[in-house]
């Protein structure tokens, strides 16, 4: 199961918060919803977060980590442009905008909110 942080994908998805994507099927593979440009055409940055144990954990504490990931993106609203967290993984992937350091600042935002939370790896596409 995926919960798009930005769009409602099927009935098992939670949505969090509006997107262009909506018209998406949640069977798509992630690297053929990840969009790799802006809508000016500008290359995107990404960064993977794993939260380790999250799919066993209760369904509150689940909904808990969710609402704490969403508030964080919410922050960085202009910024973010894609957010998917694939809960058989445990595995958040983002898009954004490219500001230097940002890669680095939302994870480090949304690990002292989720101590248990890794950044897996800051990635720009050249």
């Amino acid at each position: 199961m995926s919960v798009s942080l930005l769009a409602l994908k099927s009935p098992e998805s939670t949505a969090l918060k509006p997107s262009v994507f909506a018209d998406l099927q949640p069977d798509e593979p992630l690297w053929k919803r990840v969009p790799s440009r802006d809508d000016a055409g500008h290359l995107l940055a990404d960064f993977r977060m794993i939260f380790p144990g999250l799919r066993q954990k209760s369904g509150i504490r689940q909904q808990h980590t969710l609402r704490i990931i969403n508030a964080v993106l919410h922050h960085y609203d202009s910024w973010v442009v894609f957010a998917d967290l694939n809960m058989r993984t445990n595995l958040l992937w983002v898009s954004i905008r490219p500001r230097p350091g940002l890669t680095l600042e939302i994870p480090a935002a949304i690990k002292t909110l989720v101590p248990e939370a890794l950044l897996l790896a800051p990635y720009w596409r050249r």
